[in-house]
C-alpha cells in the first residue's frame, strides 16, 4: 500500500507537493516518517543516486530524482518495487509537464499542493492495477 507521497526540490530540500493515505496509521507515526522524508530531502544532492530504496521499520521509502526534483513514496515492505517506481515515473512525467519550468523559482513550501489531485488519481490507478494482478 502507498502511504505517503512527497515531492521536493533536490537543491535545498524544499517540499513542493505531498499526499497522505488516510487510514489507521496514527498521526504520531506519520509525523515520524514525514520527518525522516524531510531529513532525506535535505541530505540529497546532485551526486545522489537517481533511484534508491531505503528500509525504515515496516516500510520502504522509494525515491526517483529527475530534473532536480525528488519524487518519494513510503510503502509497505511487501509493495512491489517495480510498481513503486512505475508510480513515481508517472508522477514525474505529469509534475514535470505541469510545473517543471516553475520549480527553480518557487520559495514557499508546498507551492504545488494542488498536485495532490493528480497524486490521488495515480495512487488509485497503481492500487487498482495491483489488485487486478493479485486476483489473476
Amino acid at each position: 500500500m502507498v502511504l505517503t507521497t512527497m515531492i521536493a526540490r533536490v537543491a535545498d530540500g524544499l517540499p513542493l507537493a505531498a499526499s497522505v493515505q488516510e487510514n489507521e496509521q496514527s498521526e504520531r507515526d506519520y509525523m515520524e516518517y514525514q520527518n525522516q522524508a524531510k531529513l532525506l530531502f535535505r541530505k540529497l544532492n546532485n551526486q545522489s543516486p537517481d533511484r534508491c530504496s531505503i528500509e525504515t521499520g515496516p516500510y520502504m521509502f522509494h525515491y526517483l530524482i529527475e530534473n532536480g526534483v525528488c519524487y518519494l513514496v513510503l510503502c509497505d515492505k511487501a509493495f512491489s518495487k517495480r510498481l513503486a517506481y512505475s508510480y513515481l515515473e508517472d508522477l514525474q512525467n505529469e509534475f514535470n509537464s505541469q510545473h517543471g519550468r516553475k520549480v527553480a523559482t518557487v520559495s514557499r513550501p508546498y507551492t504545488f499542493i494542488e498536485f495532490d489531485t493528480y497524486i490521488q488519481k495515480a495512487k488509485k490507478k497503481v492500487m487498482d492495477s495491483r489488485d487486478r494482478k493479485s486476483v489473476v
